[in-house]
């Protein structure tokens, strides 16, 4: 088992090695330079188009709830403990390249729904498409979208379920005391609740849960850096300077390269935003829409959301107190951060952020197993599918992960392959349909 393990572990690191990472990024570019720097110039109207209804158009859910389930899976751990992680290991430059994997992962993100909502099918449970289905009608390599469904399948029941239920229980006890057979029970009725009601009841649960717990993050944020004001040129400074330049060493911060700095940056902004992964243009899929450009707009928000907003919130708030360099470890720093300043109260508010991220993430990666199964053995498999993502729930909450970590990484990466094969073959298309909507606009 050891064996097996250090196997996966190695694949993991080999996988999200440099080469991933700048063709992760170097597809976002290069989509951005075809696109005429798209994602800049038609945010405002994107941001308008979350709250349009469709209301006679094919589809499931509103482009709201769509993105709401989008974010569900996206915005989690890594944008607590991830961003934490890429300060720790690379400095305060980290940063600014993680906001650079945002921006051009917008266009990315944007791409991939255009290509989802355009090759999408009708089925008995909705709507269904993603990057299975682009790569077998659009590409025409049906093995390939059957390897990104079994990477998925695989990805959903690790980093998308038990490794969120191991989390949340971890942190309950810890700052709780709340037992983790308790917490697994909990959390095993509540996603079961949800997700047996499907794409719908997912949409309208997400729709609610997600705005709360960002606004409820974001705002504590805020709470804080208000309070810390006078902190936060300081934290820009250091953003901005160590982005080009090495890190100094610091109390108990040893100092960063700028290779490290865009390593970590670029590594750990991926991870929390997915662009390129071929996750999200599967909730894409399910948008009741008319035009795979406007639900593709509302899609690129999304990674403004997580990256831009939310990874910021926690930056500043690590960049504006002190622990940063004492030698805290990446997984308590954000806690042991907000707590310089409102004491036991950041803690708890940092614990119940990560618990609603993590239980979040669960929520929306359901959907995005269920798709894939369905898409390997037919629709007839998704009520099972349902029991057993329901019941895998409670087993993560009480077992030890370490090995389901290193295997759901490496799934993870692995639906990244076949994704942006799809996205570079199928540019032309994305490219073409972009012009034909804002070309409608004009008239």
């Amino acid at each position: 088992m050891q064996a097996l393990e250090n196997l996966v572990s190695s694949l993991s690191n080999i996988v999200w090695g440099p080469p991933m990472l700048v063709l992760l990024v170097g597809t976002g570019l290069y989509l951005t330079v075809i696109l005429k720097g798209m994602q800049f110039r038609a945010l405002p109207h994107a941001f308008k188009l979350i709250f349009h209804k469709d209301h006679h158009h094919e589809g499931d859910i509103s482009h709201f709830a769509a993105l709401m389930t989008a974010l569900a899976a996206t915005v989690g751990i890594g944008n607590i403990v991830g961003v934490a992680t890429a300060i720790t290991l690379g400095g305060p430059g980290a940063v600014f390249w993680m906001w650079m994997t945002g921006l051009v992962g917008m266009a990315t993100k944007y791409s991939e729904a255009v290509l989802a909502v355009k090759y999408r099918e009708k089925g008995a449970h909705g709507m269904r498409g993603g990057p299975m289905y682009y790569l077998a009608k659009g590409v025409g390599l049906p093995w390939l979208g059957t390897l990104f469904a079994i990477f998925t399948a695989c990805a959903a029941f690790g980093i998308g379920n038990m490794t969120q239920a191991n989390a949340t229980a971890k942190i309950f006890e810890s700052t709780f005391q709340i037992p983790t057979v308790a917490t697994g029970i909990v959390l095993t009725l509540m996603t079961g609740l949800v997700i047996l009601g499907g794409i719908r009841t997912i949409g309208k649960f997400t729709s609610y849960l997600v705005p709360l717990m960002i606004g409820l993050y974001v705002g504590a944020s805020l709470w804080v850096l208000a309070l810390n004001a006078s902190e936060i040129p300081h934290a820009f400074g250091l953003i901005f300077g160590s982005a080009f330049s090495p890190s100094a060493a610091s109390g108990g911060f040893l100092g960063a390269t700028v290779a490290a700095a865009m390593r970590y940056g670029i590594a750990r902004g991926v991870f929390s935003n997915e662009s390129g992964l071929g996750s999200a243009p599967i909730a894409a899929a399910a948008a009741r829409t008319n035009d795979p450009v406007k639900q593709a707009l509302v899609s690129m928000t999304q990674t403004f959301i997580d990256t831009l907003v939310v990874c910021t919130m926690t930056a500043l708030v690590i960049l504006t107190a002190n622990s940063w360099t004492q030698g805290v470890k990446a997984d308590a720093l954000t806690s042991v951060s907000m707590a310089e300043t409102l004491g036991s109260t950041g803690s708890v508010i940092v614990a119940v952020a990560t618990a609603l991220f993590a239980y979040s993430t669960l929520i929306g990666w359901n959907y995005y197993g269920e798709k894939a199964i369905e898409y390997l053995f037919g629709e007839k498999s998704i009520k099972i599918y349902r029991v057993f993502f329901t019941v895998a729930v409670m087993v993560g909450a009480m077992m030890s992960l370490e090995f389901v970590w290193n295997f759901s990484d490496l799934m993870n990466g692995m639906m990244a392959i076949p994704n942006l094969i799809g996205l570079l073959w199928l540019s032309p298309i994305i490219k073409q349909e972009t012009q034909r909507y804002f070309s409608s606009l004009k008239k």
